[in-house]
């Protein structure tokens, strides 16, 4: 049976280049669950508010029920349901799916070969990830349903034991109120942010937790530096910009020259602020150089 082909072959809504990523969502956000933990069952009521954020944040503009993929997947071969009463979908209806005690998860013969085969789910979730969504969305969808795709390419995931708080991006962007910490922008559709991620100081890859001490939340061009060691931030929370960061326009002067010294923008109190042994660490592997002197006013 080519696994492959078959996400790749999703039934979906089609017509006037209309998006229907609703099955692939579900799919991805299983596979990462198939990761965490290849025995568990998802039951409705339990992942209902999971897919519901992610249909929010990365599907079409009209509002749609995860009960409905939930249900409609069973058609492609690759996803089952079962309720309280027996196997089978009881239907599309939120109501019914909470009432029955519905629970869904990949088909036997789809876990078997995962197993068979671990390198099988992350050449999947890249099938899924390719056809239906931009490359620029991939690293924050896999994060958002817990799915670590490089390990999984490889076929490695097996001898890794800790795993991704897939939860920990939410945490994050409460701490700061939903807005980044060095210059404020707060940008949403609805009540989805758009823009707005959260940032390991410590990178997961290097024994960094997933802590709100350990992250903090970044607009997309803020993250992409802080990563890169343009900034940092220092002692008493100051926000550090490095002298080796050259940019003659006006917006590299707002935007990030004229960060430095500032104090970031949270979290909010009673929460964490970042913890001191990683900014060190941030600061000795990540930032470049010597940070400037605080910007005048």
């Amino acid at each position: 049976m080519d696994w492959l082909e078959r996400a790749a072959k999703l039934r979906q809504w089609t017509g006037n280049g209309t998006r229907a990523p609703h099955k692939p969502l579900l799919f991805l956000y299983a596979l990462g669950r198939f990761q965490e933990d290849a025995e568990a069952e998802l039951r409705y009521s339990a992942v209902e508010a999971d897919l519901g954020r992610l249909l929010a944040e990365y599907g079409p503009a009209h509002r749609t029920t995860p009960a409905y993929p939930f249900h409609h997947l069973v058609s492609d071969g690759v996803w089952e349901v079962r309720t309280d009463r027996g196997d089978g979908s009881p239907g599309n209806r939120v109501r019914e799916l909470r009432a029955s005690g519905a629970a869904g998860r990949l088909v036997p013969e789809l876990r078997t070969a995962l197993r068979r085969e671990p390198s099988l789910l992350g050449r999947m979730a890249r099938v899924l990830l390719d056809l239906h969504f931009p490359p620029s969305l991939h690293g924050e969808l896999c994060e958002a349903v817990g799915l670590e795709l490089e390990l999984a390419e490889t076929g490695t995931l097996t001898a890794v034991r800790r795993r991704r708080d897939r939860r920990m991006r939410e945490s994050v962007l409460t701490a700061y109120e939903y807005q980044c910490a060095f210059c404020g922008y707060d940008g949403m559709i609805g009540a989805v942010p758009v823009g707005l991620e959260a940032a390991h100081v410590r990178w997961w890859a290097f024994d960094g937790p997933d802590e709100v001490d350990n992250g903090v939340c970044l607009c997309a061009l803020h993250h992409k530096l802080f990563d890169k060691g343009v900034l940092g931030v220092g002692d008493g929370q100051l926000i550090l910009v490095s002298r080796d960061f050259v940019g003659r326009s006006a917006a590299a002067r707002e935007h990030v020259v004229a960060l430095a010294g500032r104090a970031l923008l949270g979290p909010q109190p009673g929460t964490p602020a970042i913890a001191a042994s990683h900014r060190a660490w941030h600061a000795r592997q990540v930032f470049h150089g010597e940070p400037r002197p605080a910007a005048t006013a």
